[in-house]
Order: C-alpha cells, then structure tokens, then sequence
C-alpha cells in the first residue's frame, strides 16, 4: 500500500490546543463492527463503562513522561535536542536541530550543571548523546531544565504552559521514561476508574516508553520502505496472567492506546498466548496484520498518512476509519494529542 492512501484533510480548527476539562469530559465516537447506520455513536468518554462489558479488561500504558527537550549551545550555535530512546543511565538517542551542523565529538552545554557528548550521528538529526551526569542525577536535572515534549502541532508560541506538565501526563504516570503521552489514557479521572470498577472492568499495566519517532512523518511513498524507531517496553507477570484469565471467561481485551496495542501485539505468540516480555519493539501495523491479543481499541484521532492512522486502518478497517474520520471532523470532533478519542471494535477477520 501506498503512503497516499492513508490521507485525509483535516480543517487547522480541528486540532485541539487545549485537553478538556475534566479530562473525562471529551467525546468519544464509538465505531462498532456493524457496516450500517448505527456503525457511528456519539459519546463522551464518561459514557465508557456502559459500552464495555463486565470481564472485559483494560490494559493501560503507566509510562510517564519526562522533560525531554533540551536547549543548549555548541560553541555559538544554538541547538534544540529532544530525547527519544535511553540507551544507558547517561546515554540517550535524540532528534537534534540543526542536526547536521554537529559532529561526532561535540560537546553541548545545556547547563552549567549538565551536558552532552555527541557520541554518534545517524540520519534524519539523530544523535547519541553521553551526558555528563547519569542516571537519578541526570533525570533530575531534566526536571530542573527540561521542558515537556509537545507534539509540534500543539501551538505554544510563548513556549511551555505550566499547566502542560499536569494535563500532558496520564492518571496511570508511574515509570518515568516516556518522551510522548500515551494520549489515550490522558482521558481518564479517578471518578471513571471508580465507575469503571463498579461495573466489574477490571484494569492492568503495561510500559512503553514512548518515543519522539511516533511524531515523524512517513516520508516513503510505499509504506513498505518505512521504519519504525524502536521502543523499550515491559509487560509483567501479572498482566499476562490477567489477559489469559480474561481471554478463558469470553471477556475482551481493550487497549488503553495504540501503545498498549503495539507491545501486547510485539509479545503475544502466534495461537493468542501472552508471556512476560522486557525488551525492545518496533512493530509497524499496517493493514493486512491479524491482531492476536486486542479486541476493543481506545485511542484519539491521528495524523494524516501516519503510522498510527495506518494502526486503526489495520484494526478497524481502511474504509471505516475514512467513514469514521469524516464523521468526525463533520460534527467537530477535536483530533491529536489533546483531542477526543474513539472506541474501537476490531474489524470481523475474513
């Protein structure tokens, strides 16, 4: 398939700048398996418990965003770094602008208390950097001089709000290590996961530690040439367990995000069989996968020919996410990171 199949045109007014308040008041548009009318509902996410069912279980991503994007200088230049994969407790990969002007060897100074050795270039302004500080120490002063790593379509032009470092981090924020919200559980309040209990949904974690490389667009004109960056993610005894038990009493198993999706799909067996897993993944979705794990997707409205739009195409169907989507820029839904959302049910396989 073709990068061009997967493009839509979304209006400029669409995109949200804002998250809404409370979190559990955005809409939701459920697109069920049924190719008819009633194929699009209209919800809000505090509708939630009432479409799922009791012994259905969620599977939530608790990565937590850290303050991954740096300002610093080499020399006289200016550069902006944000960090997308740790490979070490003072080594990081990161997109680094003007990416070219650096050179192996390099130092930058982002603070007087920290800085980075270019350690290796790679295409695109992708860097290793080693920083002279390692691991508590260094992510404490990426607190101290960090900012969080809005996706670029989130309009700051006074740079970041301080409200961004609360609203950009899920209820389910534990392990630190994530450069991007999986921004589908950024939906949640406690007040939902309370209802949520009520009816008998019973919720368990992953990590995946989100990546910068989900935001990069996908510049190949045959989807087969892309490559994904690679992510680290762990999924634990208890979860595996959990979606075992629920798969045996006919409950579904819903994603709390593409990223749940992605790293349940990476670790389950051929025959739908889950095992703990720690490791990397850089799985890439596209239609024609036969999903083994996931039966119900929740997950926000996505970029014109990205990999993600090219995840719900693989998962619901090409054809009714184009339906789907222009159902939902015709009633206003709002897209991307502190967008609306979208239940999913997994397209029948043939």
């Amino acid at each position: 398939m073709r990068t061009a199949d997967f493009d839509f045109d979304l209006p400029p007014d669409r995109i949200a700048d804002q998250p809404a308040r409370p979190r559990d008041a955005a809409r939701l548009l459920h697109v069920g398996r049924s190719g008819g009318g009633d194929a699009f509902t209209d919800h809000i996410v505090r509708d939630l418990p009432g479409l799922l069912n009791p012994g259905d279980l969620l599977v939530y991503n608790d990565t937590r965003v850290i303050p991954a994007r740096l300002s610093g200088r080499r020399g006289e230049v200016r550069v902006e770094v944000t960090l997308h994969k740790r490979e070490g407790a003072d080594t990081w990969h990161a997109f680094a602008k003007p990416g070219k002007r650096l050179r192996v060897g390099d130092a930058i100074a982002f603070a007087p208390d920290l800085s980075a050795e270019v350690r290796d270039k790679r295409e695109g302004g992708d860097v290793e950097l080693r920083f002279s500080v390692a691991g508590s120490d260094l992510m404490a002063a990426l607190h101290r001089h960090g900012v969080m790593p809005l996706p670029p379509y989130i309009r700051r032009p006074e740079g970041e709000a301080a409200e961004d470092r609360q609203d950009y981090q899920t209820v389910f924020a534990a392990r630190e290590g994530a450069v991007a919200a999986p921004t589908a559980g950024l939906h949640f309040t406690p007040d939902l996961l309370a209802r949520l209990d009520e009816r008998g949904i019973r919720r368990v974690p992953v990590t995946l530690h989100v990546g910068a490389g989900t935001f990069l667009p996908v510049k190949v004109e045959d989807i087969r040439d892309h490559r994904m960056h690679a992510e680290w993610g762990e999924i634990g005894r208890e979860t595996a367990e959990a979606v075992a038990e629920a798969r045996r009493a006919g409950g579904r198993v819903v994603a709390v995000g593409t990223t749940s999706l992605r790293l349940l799909e990476s670790a389950a067996a051929e025959d739908g069989t889950l095992a703990p897993f720690s490791g990397d993944t850089d799985i890439f979705i596209t239609p024609g996968y036969r999903f083994k794990i996931v039966d119900l997707l929740l997950t926000n409205f996505h970029l014109p020919r990205s990999t993600l739009f090219m995840l719900v195409s693989a998962f619901a169907g090409l054809d009714r996410m184009r339906a789907a989507y222009a159902h939902a820029i015709a009633s206003g839904y709002r897209f991307y990171s502190y967008g609306d959302t979208s239940l999913l049910e997994r397209a029948p396989r043939e």
